[in-house]
């Protein structure tokens, strides 16, 4: 393999410039992150552990083989939103006695745990992770229930949290639940439609409706043990099981259940056990993205500190230069590279990408996307040259592709430019997102034009002055606007992506989501949509 020179001067005015703007956009998702730990606040968190309870980290940390790591997915879930950053759910991927699996763990501390849209929609995601990759699910249940004030947003499709979980029992990925606290209502269906559930004698209550409700509906006054009690699911209704004595022994429990799986990856294994790190120091990534998205940067300066050895064999280096196109290893894994160079995206770029993609899927290789793009070309020429046909010729091969696709935006990803660079709505596997990347239509100084434009056209066409002040007023608010919609925190906050990371750990992160995505075979497709040549 070719092994990749860095040109770049880490004591360079701009390079420290980079790094500083970079930093200040890492300090605002610590902020969101720790509001996320924080959980319901410290006056919740004090009472919750008064009662003798772990709170949702704990669990996980210690349901988790020791030392091992855990990516969490969507953490500032809700950022922005009227409800608490992170969503009262922790979810993530983790090593449960050697064997890869999606835990899903509600907090209590947070309104009881109770389901709100955001809570809903990471949950979800957790099983659309789950399925595509086969990891046993592991729910970590304690919850009010649905968030009544906003029921109207989750009782409909709230019900795709259940059918999910039939769907991967039915698919042979196994599910677990362990249920720590109240599982009331639609939560009680959680332990009711897992492979296998775990109660806590004393702690654990699982029933479609407490006793003042039953009271209201059929007059029977009952207790909460006769009704949904841990020693009764473990001995009449058979819901439980396993009846743990503590919280420690229920996580014991569960592990062994794990343990009993008999899991093994059916994906090709790393071609090395140890892989070589890159050459070039990751904590230069600081410096790599201009804090002005319009000024474009080499990406190759991005793979070789990612990439193992930061080797890196180009494929049509001299066509379409405007992406660059490769293969590599990231953590022994061989993976194929698009990333954007200079934004725009032409013919002959998009063409070159749908020939990649073609190569990767005939080499079952699983491709890694990293955006910085503003989009297809526009302008009469390059309408005549085919724009249009050739963008749809890169997006034909994008959803098409079989291989797994992870993606990860380091700068811009607007308009069309962000489908054919696997973009959310093109599902890749995993899409992560730098601090400082942005994500629209267009940009918000663009936007803000078009709509000036179209008005200007509109009051001419009927004769009509145009008013220069007010049109002055509403570009600043259009464009305030869209720079804080595009924002990657307030994207990440509405599970646009599965979260936002610090660039120095852009390598862990496509490794272990490697790791995880050959749980599932790792197969390419030679059929794809009609291409328009």
């Amino acid at each position: 393999m070719t092994t990749l020179r860095s040109r770049i001067d880490p004591d360079a005015p701009e390079h420290l410039a980079n790094r500083a703007a970079l930093l200040a956009r890492l300090a605002e998702l610590t902020d969101a992150l720790d509001q996320a730990r924080a959980g319901g606040g410290e006056r919740y968190v004090a009472r919750h552990h008064g009662r003798g309870r772990l709170l949702a980290r704990e669990r996980v940390e210690l349901l988790l083989d020791q030392d091992s790591p855990f990516l969490e997915l969507s953490p500032v879930a809700g950022y922005g939103t009227d409800f608490p950053v992170g969503a009262g759910v922790v979810t993530g991927i983790g090593v449960v006695e050697g064997v890869e699996c999606l835990v899903v763990a509600n907090d209590p501390t947070v309104r009881g745990g109770a389901v709100n849209p955001w809570s809903l929609a990471k949950t979800r995601r957790a099983g659309e992770i789950a399925l595509a990759n086969r990891l046993p699910l592991v729910n970590l249940v304690e919850s009010a229930g649905a968030d009544l004030p906003s029921q109207a947003e989750i009782f409909i499709p709230g019900g795709r949290v259940f059918r999910d979980l039939t769907r991967l029992s039915a698919a042979r990925i196994p599910t677990v639940s362990v249920v720590f606290g109240n599982a009331t209502a639609g939560g009680a269906y959680l332990p009711g439609m897992s492979d296998q559930t775990i109660m806590i004698r004393d702690r654990s209550q699982v029933y479609l409706a407490g006793p003042p409700l039953v009271r209201m509906a059929t007059g029977e006054v009952t207790d909460d043990e006769s009704l949904g009690g841990a020693q009764m699911h473990a001995t009449t209704s058979g819901l439980a099981d396993f009846l743990a004595e503590d919280e420690p022994d229920a996580i014991r429990l569960t592990r062994r259940c794990v343990r009993r799986f008999n899991r093994r990856k059916p994906g090709p294994a790393p071609i090395t056990s140890a892989p070589r790190p890159p050459r070039h120091d990751p904590e230069e990534l600081l410096g790599i993205v201009s804090a002005d998205l319009k000024v474009p940067f080499d990406p190759r300066e991005v793979l070789a500190r990612i990439l193992d050895g930061s080797e890196f064999d180009e494929f049509k280096p001299a066509y379409g230069d405007a992406l660059v196109t490769g293969w590599g290893e990231v953590h022994g894994y061989p993976v194929g590279v698009l990333a954007n160079a200079r934004g725009v995206l032409f013919s002959a770029e998009a063409q070159k990408a749908a020939h990649f993609i073609q190569l990767a899927n005939a080499t079952d290789t699983p491709l890694v996307f990293l955006q910085n793009t503003t989009g297809y070309m526009v302008g009469t020429e390059y309408e005549q040259r085919g724009i249009i046909k050739h963008g749809a010729l890169m997006i034909n091969a994008v959803s098409n592709s079989t291989v797994p696709h992870l993606t990860v935006n380091l700068g811009a990803s607007y308009g069309a430019g962000n489908y054919g660079m696997c973009g959310r709505a093109f599902e890749p596997r995993f899409l992560f997102t730098w601090p400082n990347a942005r994500s629209a239509v267009m940009g918000g100084a663009q936007l803000a034009g078009v709509l000036s434009i179209v008005a200007r056209q509109a009051a001419a066409a009927k004769g009509r002055a145009y008013d220069e002040e007010a049109d002055a007023a509403v570009r600043a608010t259009v464009e305030r606007q869209i720079e804080s919609e595009s924002g990657a925190l307030f994207l990440s906050g509405r599970l646009y992506d599965d979260g936002v990371i610090d660039p120095r750990d852009t390598r862990t992160v496509l490794g272990l989501c490697l790791s995880a995505v050959h749980n599932a075979p790792v197969s390419g497709t030679d059929r794809f949509g009609v291409f328009r040549l």
